[in-house]
């Protein structure tokens, strides 16, 4: 579903419109639209996920969760949750995050460990860190600020629009840039491929597989490289649903302890 479409995507902002092949080309409608297809489908959702992570010596660890999402405001704040149930390990763990669309307003992310009986917070330092072990980062699950980079359309072909995003803040973030291309049909980000100053692609983050639930377009299965160890994560979701009428009480502090047990069976 498109909770975690930045596995497969990564929120964009605007920039100037640029002409390409004769067309000209509103990149800021265009990347407002794909974040819409990507992160908001509906008011809200939820979708089961399988999570497999295989690193460098093609050794695979597994993990099993439920996302719950919804929206504040249209292409706007957010709340998600997620809760995982197996393995063992992470068994009852909590991710909380609740989204801001504020250009200058960090988003909040808390992880509850039921074995600690603890909520951490994660800092804003720490979001583009190993998220439960897999190749996604936090910040991949929860999407990046859409005003946290510039984009350009440097190409266009039958089927899918490309830019080149530079981030704002170069020295918060381990890329230089990245090349995002999202599909025409659908708009979804479909293919993002991350650089560093030496030009070397070094991560990359995909939808392998994308289908229509209740008219929406849905990212079925990502997948996020690592291009220089050779490992890689990939998703599954399942069971997709969208516009449930989830409370707002399900996004409070007090699931992290107390899941909401009727909206995650």
């Amino acid at each position: 579903m498109k909770l975690l479409r930045y596995f497969i995507a990564i929120l964009m902002t605007g920039a100037a419109t640029v002409s390409v092949a004769q067309d000209t080309v509103d990149v800021d409608a265009l990347i407002r639209q794909a974040e819409k297809a990507a992160y908001y489908a509906g008011d809200d959702g939820r979708s089961d996920a399988r999570m497999m992570i295989v690193d460098s010596q093609g050794r695979k660890q597994l993990r099993q969760f439920t996302i719950l999402r919804k929206d504040v405001d249209d292409n706007g704040d957010q709340k998600m949750m997620v809760f995982f149930s197996r393995p063992t390990d992470v068994k009852d763990t909590v991710f909380r995050v609740e989204k801001h669309a504020a250009v200058n307003q960090d988003d909040d992310r808390w992880l509850y460990l039921p074995a600690l009986d603890l909520v951490k917070r994660i800092s804003a330092g720490d979001k583009r860190t190993s998220f439960v072990g897999s190749h996604f980062f936090y910040e991949d699950v929860s999407g990046r600020a859409v005003s946290q980079d510039n984009f350009t359309l440097v190409d266009e072909t039958a089927q899918r629009y490309i830019l080149k995003a530079l981030p704002k803040a170069p020295d918060s973030v381990e890329f230089a840039y990245y090349v995002v291309e999202i599909d025409k049909a659908t708009s979804l980000p479909v293919l993002i491929n991350f650089y560093r100053a030496d030009d070397t692609n070094y991560r990359r983050v995909e939808s392998v597989k994308v289908e229509e639930v209740q008219g929406y377009p849905t990212v079925l299965r990502s997948k996020v490289s690592d291009l220089v160890s050779g490992g890689y994560t990939l998703m599954e979701f399942r069971g997709s649903q969208y516009n449930i009428g989830l409370p707002d009480d399900v996004f409070s502090e007090r699931s992290l302890r107390s899941p909401p047990v009727q909206w995650i069976k």
